[in-house]
């Protein structure tokens, strides 16, 4: 798999006759490794071990209900009230991040209204606070230490 711009895991991967397989540590189950799949993977690895977030408030590929039409968000992240802090949406490597991705995960937060978005494709990620009132997201550096 492609090296990414994310601290690397010990990752658990095993090849089977349905294809390779990466255990997710959240899932707590074998899942399909594809690009964007490794990207997640990597991810939950960073939000584990380097924003030190909670294992139990991490939650990975849910559906949700956006205007009546049924989506899977990649990775939230809970705070420990139950709102949520972060809405994470993981694109494979190839994919370029551009307006249409924003605008997914845009449309994902309003059902969600997280305080935090990012973006990745493992190469390059976007991180962004909401601001509900003027109904926009502002970009920062990089999402805040988890408290």
């Amino acid at each position: 798999m492609t090296p990414l711009r994310l601290p690397a895991g010990n990752f658990r991967v095993k090849s089977t006759e349905k294809g390779r397989l990466i255990f997710d540590q959240i899932r707590k189950k074998f899942v399909h490794l594809t690009p964007e799949e490794w990207v997640r993977q990597h991810v939950v690895f960073w939000l584990l071990s380097r924003k030190r977030i909670p294992h139990s408030l991490i939650n990975v590929e849910k559906q949700l209900n956006v205007a009546g039409t049924k989506k899977r968000y990649d990775i939230l992240v809970f705070n420990k009230d139950g709102s949520i802090y972060a809405v994470i949406e993981c694109k494979a490597p190839q994919i370029k991040i551009d307006q249409s991705v924003f605008d997914q995960i845009a449309r994902y937060n309003l059902a969600l209204e997280s305080e935090y978005l990012m973006v990745t494709n493992g190469m390059e990620h976007y991180f962004c606070t909401m601001d509900y009132e003027a109904q926009r997201y502002q970009f920062i550096p990089d999402l805040p230490d988890y408290t």
